[in-house]
């Protein structure tokens, strides 16, 4: 029976999708027949949870979801995001009560709904107190235009100065067998204070499947091209920590991208995780992962094999760093 656990006011399966692939991110968008076919596929599985942003496609995520899926609207938990925007192909973060306001009015209408389930600040604006942006995410709710509050990566500082401000649902956060960095604070911080964790990127950008990717065959769209640990060097030495792992999967008779999921799923009962994919095949063996328990001892030596100090490279290029709250390892300094 699929693991379930509880999202603000629904009680959902613990795996979600993860649908900014469908539209941007990886290369070009898949052709809306496709996406409209997974989605269905997806809530015909089982999945409940769909997470996407208003700057996914400039828009075009969340009008595919309305447009493939918005007939079966009370089937699933929607979460969208506010604050970051692109112009000029550059990366604008506003979080004045203002913008934020505006990009939900706007979210709404383009997922053809009159609720968000969740709504994140997709990053922390520096030039806006998180108390302000915060209260103007808590006046939407108060309206029933959002059912619950999250932020996305940020620090356990900022994560407590915005729950001063008003009850947070969840924080959503890079989180795999390569990213460990929620594991300097936010974890237990969200154990703590009653938050649910939702994990971004949990195979790694495609990096625990069944075939790993090819960094020489990503488009100029690809947004790995920017990322310290696909250049070739670092991705080789990963090649090699994968091996492990990939031994692990076998001896169980499961796939890496089912152990990878397992693992974070693993690490507490309030962790979400929602992988991405544009193929049947992964949504499918995504979703099976949900029955997959780990025993303890799998679980360690995973970790250890693959501690954050073992990594090769950043998981973020300077610009990429210069949008995140998140904490660092002394290490990444």
């Amino acid at each position: 029976m699929p693991l379930t656990r509880t999202l603000g006011h629904r009680h959902i399966n613990a795996i979600g999708f993860g649908c900014m692939g469908l539209s941007a991110g990886y290369g070009p968008a898949l052709p809306k027949e496709q996406s409209a076919r997974l989605l269905n596929e997806a809530l015909d599985l089982g999945y409940d949870f769909f997470d996407t942003a208003s700057v996914y496609g400039m828009g075009g995520n969340e009008r595919l979801i309305s447009e493939a899926i918005g007939h079966r609207r009370d089937e699933f938990f929607i979460a969208s995001k506010c604050v970051a925007s692109f112009e000029d192909d550059k990366l604008i973060l506003d979080g004045s009560p203002e913008a934020i306001k505006s990009q939900c009015e706007g979210s709404l209408k383009r997922l053809g709904t009159d609720r968000i389930d969740l709504y994140y600040m997709h990053r922390l604006d520096f030039n806006v107190p998180i108390e302000e942006s915060i209260s103007a995410l808590a006046e939407l709710k108060a309206d029933g235009k959002i059912l619950g509050i999250g932020v996305s990566e940020m620090s356990a500082d900022t994560l407590r100065r915005a729950l001063a401000t008003h009850p947070i649902t969840a924080i959503q956060s890079e989180y795999s067998l390569w990213t460990r960095n929620p594991e300097l604070g936010v974890l237990e911080a969200c154990k703590q204070l009653g938050i649910a964790f939702v994990a971004f990127s949990p195979v790694a950008r495609g990096f625990f499947t069944d075939a790993p990717p090819d960094p020489d065959s990503f488009s100029s769209k690809d947004i790995r091209r920017n990322m310290p640990r696909f250049e070739r060097d670092n991705f080789e030495r990963n090649l090699e920590l994968r091996k492990l792992v990939l031994c692990i999967a076998k001896d169980m008779n499961i796939e890496l991208s089912q152990l990878a999921l397992a693992w974070v799923l693993a690490q507490g009962d309030n962790l979400f995780a929602i992988p991405g994919t544009t193929k049947s095949k992964h949504l499918r063996l995504n979703f099976e992962a949900l029955d997959v328990e780990l025993p303890g001892d799998v679980v360690r030596s995973l970790s250890e094999a693959f501690s954050p100090s073992a990594v090769a490279g950043r998981r973020y290029g300077q610009q990429g760093r210069m949008t995140t709250d998140t904490e660092t390892f002394a290490f990444e300094a």
